[in-house]
């Protein structure tokens, strides 16, 4: 226990419990406690790894806080918690933050260098690529490794600071040796169950970042384009066919036409073939259900490949490959064979090198001379795919990449995921209606392959022929002891280093994983599959799976993935989905926008716990909106943090006398009341809706600190009433229940008040139980607001509180009345009052008040 200090105040609070907590070992996991109960009394939680490039944001308190709170409630409850903290250290974001950090791009084909120093150590942001010094594959890494173990400890000093209650010690990193051989272990299982394979496909292609994109890491943005009235000249000479595009850049890589089977324009056409403008290929005129009647001109040319839909149209359709573009986004230098007149390959010649925005606008030249531009529209808006972190539209080249099998082309697959999520519980529900919606819609399988550097290395070799080939059919693989491993460097059994890259020997795959493909494996990294038998049977399946709705799509679903292929289950029971927070314009906050706030400053300004009450009045789902030049949500929660210390310490001054009991009808009333609130709060706990326990928590706080203390203090002031005992027991009995209550939200100042009378910490205290006290909580009510009838009456009399009175007449119906005189002892008391008259009436009013006579 602790002194009460003479002023309580918030300030200091966090740097003072987060070091006793961390002293006293306050949220270790207790694996002993937990073999001693099983599963069944452990509360595990799969906590969202943060990506460690850059600074937290609002939204991370927020939804973090969301997870605390419940968490907090769970240990309370008796359950032993693992409640662990992952750092998300690879992938894009942080290779463009090391770039931007240090002023470097990563060239492969360079040696390491033991001496490199950056030639940067802050923002170089406004360098140009070029300008960027090109370093090896090994000192770019080293240079992630750094600056992400620098992000991580402002992360962690941040979290602490929000007063997460994790276990530190139970911290992973997705890149750490353990990380990456737990990754390449899942992966060699997945390739030898065949749900991992390679294909050469068209890929969506960040030209920036020079790297493979998957489905689930795509938005639209709105862009700015204009249709092109384009003239395919028929084959049988019989006239034209007019198509409207957006990227006539495209052209040379047109394989067909395509309408609507039901388009009554071009039913004649199917069937029939046309020939390119300029470079004079025949291509077919066929039907497909995806084409759009009312788009255009209602026929369009499928390029390979313009956007998605053309490979849809080039799968189903069994079209050739005539792609142009390179990973570079310019026309690849060489026309494909299909371009076989001297004047197509010299049309082609003039495109040939260019970036697609060059391109097009020599192709508009050429068409224009060409007389097969027939019109230009007006520029429009449209949605084109982005790179969710990327900065220029994504363009569709042709990889050979690495898939995983996600039920797009399995109907088999994509029911088990569905079932597995409709077996779950969601929090709010209709999130399960997300995963199902983005389940259902999938449209090809998970691309696992990224072309960077900082991540882990895809574990396998290929066996190159004779003629110093690669052979895909022979791929190479690792025993699972000798994981992790990095193929670039290591050497598979049975061959030497000196073979490497020689015929008849071997080359790495030098991909490394998306970033997903680890963070898919969360469960297992924090729970010890595979490494820690033990652990892994305390913990899994997780109960929870907090995060945000974005990544329902990405995170939530393949973590599902991943269970179901490996375990055939859910890898959590429940899952809890965050909103998002919005400006005050109702526009989510997103660093692209500008408009994200960082939680430093407020939680310097305001306190944590105030922070925390703002979080946790919204319910899962919802979205918040934040002013930080007007934070009210949090100044209420500051209000409510200041108010919890300052009514503990007056509570704790009436000392219990030995063998109190409760024996006064409002104290009664009282704690019966409190007992409903305790009630409906753990209801609201187990509901995952904490804003519901909080409302219900905050606003009896506010009635027994505004009204009952008011009402009962002289009363337990006075030790000569025999009312005194029970007055000073039930503020006590309030006191902790409320505190305990509190403590999920307000974590520093009920841990703080807590230790004035207490030993040990809140947090590790039991959850408060209905004390079962017979009271009728009506006698509260009805005094309450006689009270606020006497306040009132004393207001319009245009007198002080504390003005004494002579008499007052109380009106109420009969029942009120009846418990009204159950306490009229401590209302006589709050208001100065020497009498009080009782008359029977519909509604409860105070009236004929007379002021007693001053003393002059």
């Amino acid at each position: 226990m602790t002194s009460i200090p003479d002023k309580p105040a918030l300030e200091g609070l966090e740097q003072k419990w987060d070091a006793a907590w961390t002293a006293q070992g306050t949220y270790l996991f207790d694996r002993d406690a937990a073999k001693a109960t099983g599963r069944a009394g452990v509360f595990s939680i799969d906590t969202p790894p943060p990506t460690a490039s850059g600074s937290l944001h609002i939204g991370h308190v927020f939804s973090y806080t969301h997870t605390d709170v419940k968490v907090r409630y769970e240990r309370m409850r008796g359950k032993t918690v693992f409640y662990p903290m992952g750092w998300d250290d690879n992938g894009l974001p942080t290779e463009r933050r090391v770039q931007n950090y240090y002023g470097v791009r990563c060239d492969p084909s360079l040696p390491f260098d033991p001496d490199f120093t950056p030639p940067f150590h802050g923002d170089a942001k406004s360098l140009k690529p070029a300008d960027q010094v090109p370093i090896s594959r090994p000192n770019f890494i080293a240079l992630c490794e750094e600056l992400t173990l620098e992000d991580e400890k402002a992360f962690e000093a941040v979290f602490r600071q929000l007063g997460l209650s994790v276990d530190w010690n139970q911290t992973y990193r997705t890149i750490s040796k353990d990380t990456i051989r737990t990754s390449q272990f899942a992966f060699l299982r997945n390739l030898e169950r065949g749900e991992a394979y390679q294909s050469m496909a068209p890929t969506l292609w960040d030209i920036d970042f020079r790297s493979a994109i998957a489905q689930a890491e795509l938005e639209d943005r709105d862009q700015q384009a204009s249709y092109h009235r384009i003239a395919f000249h028929k084959t049988d000479g019989s006239g034209d066919v007019h198509i409207e595009t957006t990227r006539p850049e495209l052209l040379a890589a047109c394989v067909a036409l395509v309408a609507n089977p039901d388009d009554e324009r071009y039913q004649p056409y199917f069937g029939q073939t046309v020939r390119t403008p300029l470079f004079d290929v025949e291509v077919p005129i066929l039907a497909h259900p995806l084409a759009q009647k009312d788009k255009g001109s209602g026929i369009a040319m499928i390029c390979t490949f313009g956007d998605v839909t053309d490979i849809v149209w080039w799968r189903e359709l069994d079209l050739p490959n005539r792609s142009i573009l390179g990973l570079d986004g310019r026309i690849l230098p060489d026309a494909p064979d299909a371009l076989v007149t001297d004047a197509a390959r010299a049309a082609y010649a003039e495109i040939a090198g260019l970036t697609v925005f060059s391109a097009k606008k020599k192709m508009v030249e050429l068409l224009e001379a060409s007389g097969e531009l027939l019109e230009v529209s007006k520029p429009f808006t449209h949605p084109v795919k982005f790179y969710e972190k990327g900065d220029r539209a994504l363009e569709i080249v042709s990889t050979r990449q690495w898939y995983l099998r996600n039920g797009a082309r399995d109907g088999a697959l994509r029911d088990k995921l569905i079932a597995l999520g409709a077996g779950m519980d969601w929090h709010p529900d209709f999130m399960r209606v997300r995963y199902e919606n983005w389940t259902n819609g999938l449209t090809g399988d998970w691309l696992v392959s990224r072309q960077r550097f900082f991540g882990v290395p895809i574990p396998v070799w290929y066996g190159l022929d004779e003629n110093g080939e690669r052979d895909f059919d022979r791929i190479i693989t690792p025993d699972a002891a000798s994981l992790p491993i990095d193929p670039t460097t290591d050497v598979p059994d049975g061959y030497t280093e000196s073979q490497r890259g020689v015929a008849g020997g071997f080359e790495a795959e030098k991909d490394i994983f998306d970033t997903w493909a680890t963070s898919s494996l969360t469960p297992q990294l924090a729970g010890g599959w595979q490494r820690d038998d033990e652990l892994w049977n305390l913990v899994a399946p997780f109960d929870v799976r907090p995060q945000g709705q974005d990544i329902i799509r990405t995170w939530l679903f393949s973590t599902m993935l991943r269970s179901a292929l490996e375990d055939d289950r859910a890898p959590w029971t429940d899952a809890s989905i965050s909103g998002f927070i919005v400006d005050p314009d109702r526009k989510k906050m997103s660093k692209s926008k500008g408009n994200v706030v960082t939680p430093a400053d407020i939680l310097d300004q305001h306190g944590t716990d105030a922070v925390r009450y703002w979080s946790a009045s919204s319910r899962l789902g919802a979205d918040a909106a934040f002013d930080p030049q007007n934070p009210t949500q949090v100044k209420i929660g500051r209000r409510l943090a200041i108010k919890v210390l300052n009514a503990a310490k007056f509570v704790l001054s009436f000392p219990v006398p030995d063998g109190a009991e409760i024996t006064h009808a409002l104290d009664a009333s009282m704690l019966a009341t409190l007992d409903q609130v305790v009630v409906n709060a753990t209801r609201a706990f187990e509901a995952f809706d904490h804003a519901r326990a909080l409302e219900v928590t905050e606003a009896f706080f506010w009635t027994f600190c505004d009204d009952y203390l008011e009402l009962v203090k002289e009363r337990a002031y006075n030790q000569t009433d025999a009312g005194q005992a029970s007055a000073a027991l039930a503020l006590r009995l309030a006191l902790s229940t409320l505190l305990r209550l509190l403590a999920p939200v307000l974590a520093f100042a009920t841990e703080e008040a807590w230790s004035w009378f207490e030993d040990g910490s809140i947090h590790t205290s039991t959850w408060p139980e209905p004390l079962g006290i017979d009271g009728d909580p009506a006698v509260l009510t009805a005094t309450s607001a006689a009270l606020i009838g006497i306040r009132r009456a004393k207001t319009e009399a245009k007198a002080s509180q504390k003005t004494p009175v002579a008499t007052l007449t109380i009106t109420a119906p009969e029942a009120t009345l009846d418990v009204l005189r159950l306490a009229e002892g401590d209302l006589r008391a709050v208001g100065r009052i020497d009498a009080v008259s009782y008359a029977a009436g519909e509604s409860l009013s105070v009236g004929d008040i007379v002021l007693a006579p001053q003393e002059a």
